[in-house]
């Protein structure tokens, strides 16, 4: 039976009785504890080795296990008459629907430029826009070895953004889709991007696609909520070089009626209190709470946003804001919320920090892991916590792709696999997420993210018995 959400959501204390982790955090606190070499997961396979999937061929999973494409990109539609499905799927969640089936909402990270860009439906913001989102309602049923998963239909159901890389869910039922580009009519676009749009899990087909500008214009990558406020955190997936590339922030968004976004409201970026312009991408030591507060970004729309992609940034960065490396993989846990820096830390190859509110205006951020090489975990990006309490990682890394678990022994465990074959490089895993019973991961393979690529996209249905082991 799947785990009661507050027994999933209880806290462990870490050794100091300083911060409180989520059970599948705490995994990360103790691989930090941990000495000497470490690889990532080659002695601990509690669900078998990875095989060639028999359904799935063109990736491994672990031989107890079942893995199908539900959906493939760049082709007709094998559900919905009329529909070429777009290629470019990135972030995803799942919703459950009143009828007992399930609704994905995924993005299309689609980069084409104007002059071949095309909306892939209507009403769309932007006719030269080729991102969005594409809505599946998928039916789960049977049990054990007669568990059966089927793609019932799907349709698009945001048109004419571009780049939707990630997002997150929100309390209410509908999905943040975010543009990580800030394109507009000086490059031929209709319509200026760079913003977050929503799209409700009851949509049935595509929705008036409303900018909400006051959240912001930048490089958007994920948001995550707090239940208790209606608070939305953003990610912004900038790179940090030294003399080169100054970073990116992490951003609240204060509804002025909580879960009504379109109604406005108040964008802030942290800063660490003492320390203006405070880099947290290196030098770092896993465990050290630093003070945080926020500073209102007084422009979030910037007039010379699309020039100057760090318009917001910048503004926060002149009130004292702190600098990250690329934030990318967001989720609420612990009262507070997880943000993933993917090349973050002195080996360049991820971080993950908690941020726990202790005041309407400040609270304590914590770096709770940093990988030490890209052979322990590299560049992780999309991350969902699995009902029995364990971690699953979407990496953005080189070579073979993965994703892989973590429990809460601070234990790598190797997932999926995507092995480089020859010429071909398989793209890079996204979007991973568990059906509400906890029975199926679902997960995204990019593929492409022009019209016409050669590379299709894929959305994976896998499931198993996960209770033979921690995920």
């Amino acid at each position: 039976m799947p785990m009661d959400r507050r027994l999933f959501l209880r806290r462990l204390a870490s050794a100091g009785g300083t911060a409180m982790f989520t059970p599948s955090l705490a995994g990360l606190v103790n691989w930090n504890r941990m000495s000497g070499p470490r690889k990532p997961s080659a002695n601990y396979l509690p669900y078998g080795n990875l095989v060639t999937s028999p359904d799935c061929p063109e990736i491994e999973i672990p031989e107890s296990f079942r893995c199908i494409r539900l959906s493939s990109g760049g082709v007709p539609s094998s559900v919905r008459d009329g529909l070429t499905v777009p290629n470019a799927f990135d972030g995803m969640a799942v919703f459950p629907l009143p009828n007992g089936n399930v609704r994905l909402i995924r993005n299309h990270e689609m980069v084409d430029e104007a002059d071949s860009g095309r909306a892939i439906g209507e009403p769309h913001y932007d006719p030269r826009g080729s991102g969005g989102t594409t809505s599946l309602e998928v039916r789960i049923s049977g049990a054990g070895g007669d568990l059966s998963v089927e793609l019932v239909d799907e349709f698009v159901s945001l048109a004419g953004t571009v780049v939707n890389c990630a997002g997150g869910p929100t309390p209410g039922g509908s999905w943040l889709s975010c543009e990580e580009i800030t394109w507009g009519p000086e490059r031929g676009y209709e319509q200026p991007h760079g913003y977050i749009f929503e799209v409700p899990a009851s949509a049935t087909g595509p929705v008036d696609p409303v900018p909400l500008r006051a959240m912001g214009r930048f490089i958007h990558e994920a948001v995550a909520v707090d239940p208790n406020t209606g608070i939305v955190y953003e990610t912004e997936d900038t790179w940090y070089e030294p003399g080169r590339r100054p970073g990116a922030g992490l951003y609240r968004f204060i509804p002025n009626r909580p879960g009504v976004l379109a109604e406005g409201g108040r964008l802030q970026m942290m800063a660490v209190t003492g320390r203006p312009g405070y880099l947290t991408a290196r030098g770092q030591t896993p465990g050290t709470v630093l003070p945080v507060h926020w500073v209102d970004i007084d422009d979030p729309d910037p007039p010379d946003a699309e020039e100057d992609w760090l318009a917001v940034f910048f503004q926060g960065v002149s009130k004292g804001g702190a600098r990250f490396a690329r934030l990318e993989g967001a989720f609420y846990g612990d009262d507070g919320i997880y943000v993933v820096s993917t090349n973050g830390g002195d080996a360049t190859a991820g971080q993950v920090f908690h941020y726990r509110p202790t005041s309407d205006d400040a609270g304590e951020l914590t770096m709770v892991f940093e990988s030490p090489s890209h052979d322990v975990l590299d560049s992780p990006d999309n991350i969902v916590l699995s009902p029995r309490g364990g971690l699953v990682m979407c990496e953005d890394g080189s070579d073979d792709q993965y994703v892989r678990g973590l429990d809460r022994e601070g234990r790598i465990i190797d997932l999926v696999r995507a092995p480089v074959v020859g010429e071909y490089h398989p793209g890079e895993f996204a979007g991973s997420c568990f059906s509400p019973d906890g029975r199926v991961l679902f997960f995204n393979v990019q593929g492409s993210r022009e019209a016409g690529g050669s590379r299709a996209s894929a959305t994976y249905a896998m499931w198993g018995p996960w209770g033979d082991g921690p995920l």
